[in-house]
């Protein structure tokens, strides 16, 4: 069995009552409201296709079709999408324009308010 390729994001709104009650009923179940969602996707498609999902049955949106070899590759990938920068710690910072904010001693209303 081929694993998931999990780098497409489905963004929601829904009441706020409902997403906290819902986080409450994962939690309560040691599950994240990640997998839950996933396990309903799942078993949705697998009720409207009459078969298993096999990832592998299915051909990668054009989108996807590139995708790295590790996580690390996946970011990056991801960040050239966007064009943020990857930091040395891990996540990514959008590229600044321009040099580096001034100090408070440089800041002309810093030196008049004295």
């Amino acid at each position: 069995m081929t694993l998931e390729i999990r780098t497409a994001r489905l963004t929601i709104l829904i009441d706020p009552r409902k997403k906290a009650v819902f986080e409450r009923l994962c939690a309560e179940d040691d599950v994240t409201p990640s997998q839950v969602v996933r396990r309903l996707i799942r078993a949705y498609i697998e009720g409207k296709t009459g078969r298993p999902w096999r990832p592998e049955d299915e051909p990668l949106p054009a989108s996807e079709r590139t995708v790295a070899s590790s996580p690390r590759a996946a970011r990056r990938q991801r960040s050239l999408r966007t064009g943020s920068v990857a930091k040395p710690g891990g996540g990514a910072q959008r590229p600044r324009g321009g040099r580096a904010a001034k100090s408070p001693r440089e800041r002309p209303e810093a030196s008049s308010a004295r």
